[in-house]
């Protein structure tokens, strides 16, 4: 049964945006949803919940769909546009999986879709999602933008905007941002601390560019950190020293 959200706070974050990728919903090497993977992420969030913080997700789909999956040997051209919408419906599946998660650890839990489904789920209305947040609601955005050709990493950016968060959490496998990829190369650096304009000249493959662009344009900082690892998102709600912060120049 779900819970009120504590109205204390211990988070240094009034309200964020979690970016996951389909991939965190399944076991590594694999595809498809995996709900011991999905019950772990949702275990962690409401942690972070719990400090008070209005948290909404954005969820990729690569683990069902991948741009790849569309090239064919034959030759015969599929329509580019076809494939992001069909990546964006991957998406709705992900945020009802996680939907079911989060409810079922005890968090009240909307789904919003940015192109319309009204038999399983809400339309991404700006003041709606925001009234969801006031009440203590974690609300998981699915679809990207709507368009295509848009990453979900920009819709990360793009929504953090319009819901006046105060900072993208972007999750993944690794520590943080490193001077190199650190699976095949042992002697790459982590960052602790980056510009934008530091991620766009060293093309560090953060987020697309297009996000990173926009919240250099705003000022939205990014955190990029390892979720795998227990307490790392409630560590990054709570402003402890995890992966790796992009923001402005410091002067």
């Amino acid at each position: 049964m779900s819970q009120e959200q504590p109205s204390a706070s211990s988070s240094v974050y009034n309200r964020v945006v979690l970016k996951l990728s389909g991939e965190s919903l399944c076991a590594p090497g694999q595809r498809g949803i995996s709900m011991d993977e999905v019950f772990a992420i949702a275990r962690q969030v409401k942690l972070a919940w719990e400090l008070g913080c209005q948290i909404s997700i954005v969820v990729g789909g690569g683990n069902i769909l991948r741009g790849a999956q569309f090239r064919t040997s034959s030759g015969a051209k599929f329509e580019e546009a076809t494939a992001h919408y069909m990546g964006m419906l991957a998406t709705v599946i992900n945020a009802l999986a996680l939907q079911e998660g989060l409810e079922a650890v005890g968090c009240k839990t909307r789904v919003m879709s940015a192109i319309r489904m009204d038999g399983v789920c809400e339309p991404f209305i700006r003041r709606r999602a925001l009234r969801h947040m006031e009440k203590g609601r974690i609300i998981v955005l699915a679809a990207g933008t709507g368009s295509p050709f848009v990453t979900t990493d920009t819709a990360a950016a793009q929504r953090a905007l319009e819901l006046q968060a105060d900072i993208v959490l972007k999750a993944t496998r690794v520590d943080g941002v490193y001077s190199d990829d650190p699976e095949k190369n042992p002697h790459a650096v982590l960052y602790h601390e980056l510009s934008y304009d530091e991620v766009i000249s060293q093309d560090l493959r953060v987020m697309d560019g297009t996000a990173i662009t926009l919240c250099k344009e705003y000022g939205m900082p990014i955190l990029v950190f390892n979720f795998k690892k227990d307490g790392n998102i409630v560590k990054a709600i709570s402003g402890g020293r995890v992966g790796t912060r992009i923001g402005p120049v410091k002067g």
